[in-house]
């Protein structure tokens, strides 16, 4: 069981749950409805990142997570992923991230990584996990959780001045790459600032430079495919939006529907999204990248993690076009 240690832990590092309000943050609201599914996909994260900080063990921590419902579980395991960095950054505490990773969290890496790009904007650098240590492929989700929180809760600076440049490095590799992998994230937390209205969110991405506009919508693909709050008319609006940048939309929604078959918490939306966005069945577009996942052994001046995008996007595409030609 949590120790008293655990529950101060708890206490001192978990977030106040009023900073993931649509009036706190300054988001667009589109509906009630929206609005009361955004700010509980934030509680449900915080809730998480208090289960990772105050659990007596991974193990503990994993049975607590697993107590949430299952279309938010993965809220919670990515909050968890922050919480377990967190906990390693303290002195005397070490392996909660691993841990989480080896164990039941393993069906759950997509969205552990993504945290761990949370407690990076939050911790000093000198207190980052080694990410040296983890997947080649994956740990550039941390940058994608980075990005995300930076233009979550540094609105201004990253989503309101669209031209500001924020210079970044790390130890993962590939430094050239890190912008868009960012971007990436700021894609997906553009899903919540525009308060899942599609037209809103189109209108975000085209006040960036065009150069960063296939990693945004390729972000905001993997959330309104994974977190929803969005009909069937407006996710056709949003691809219609897209443009010529609508694969890598379609890219970021595959990655999010994997990621959803993998844990178990597939639902109804995850079908809708696969359809709508990648034109194809939820089992078809995890197909897809599962089976065009590289590897990373060699990897040349790009990094594996962006040849994998790129094939998914193309391979979504050219089963359109054959569709289409079957269909004639």
């Amino acid at each position: 069981m949590s120790t008293v240690f655990g529950a101060l832990r708890r206490r001192v590092l978990t977030p106040p749950v009023s900073e993931t309000t649509m009036e706190v943050r300054g988001f667009h609201v589109k509906n009630p409805q929206a609005k009361a599914r955004l700010e509980n996909i934030g509680e449900v994260f915080l809730q998480g990142y208090a289960y990772a900080v105050e659990a007596g063990s991974p193990a503990e921590a994993e049975d607590m997570l697993e107590t949430v419902p299952r279309d938010m579980r993965g809220f919670a395991y990515e909050g968890a992923g922050m919480g377990a960095a967190v906990y390693d950054s303290l002195p005397g505490h070490s392996g909660r991230l691993h841990g989480l990773l080896e164990g039941r969290g393993r069906h759950h890496d997509y969205m552990i990584y993504v945290g761990v790009g949370w407690a990076m904007a939050r911790l000093p650098k000198l207190l980052w996990p080694d990410i040296r240590k983890t997947d080649p492929l994956l740990r550039w989700l941390a940058l994608d959780g980075y990005g995300f929180h930076q233009a979550y809760f540094k609105t201004d600076s990253y989503v309101r001045t669209p031209a500001a440049e924020h210079p970044f490095r790390w130890h993962g590799g590939h430094n050239h790459y890190t912008p868009n992998a960012i971007d990436q994230g700021i894609g997906r937390a553009l899903w919540f600032v525009g308060g899942t209205d599609p037209d809103v969110v189109t209108e975000l991405i085209a006040s960036y430079p065009k150069e960063r506009h296939s990693d945004l919508y390729a972000g905001a693909g993997l959330a309104c495919a994974y977190a929803g709050g969005v009909s069937e008319d407006e996710l056709a609006r949003f691809v219609e939006g897209a443009g010529e940048h609508r694969w890598s939309l379609a890219q970021g929604s595959a990655f999010a529907i994997e990621a959803r078959i993998k844990a178990d918490t597939i639902i109804d939306h995850t079908h809708l999204a696969a359809r709508v966005v990648c034109g194809t069945t939820a089992e078809q577009a995890a197909s897809v990248c599962v089976g065009r996942r590289p590897d990373t052994r060699g990897q040349g001046d790009s990094p594996a993690y962006e040849s994998w995008r790129r094939d998914v996007a193309a391979e979504l595409a050219s089963l359109s076009l054959t569709r289409k030609g079957a269909d004639q």
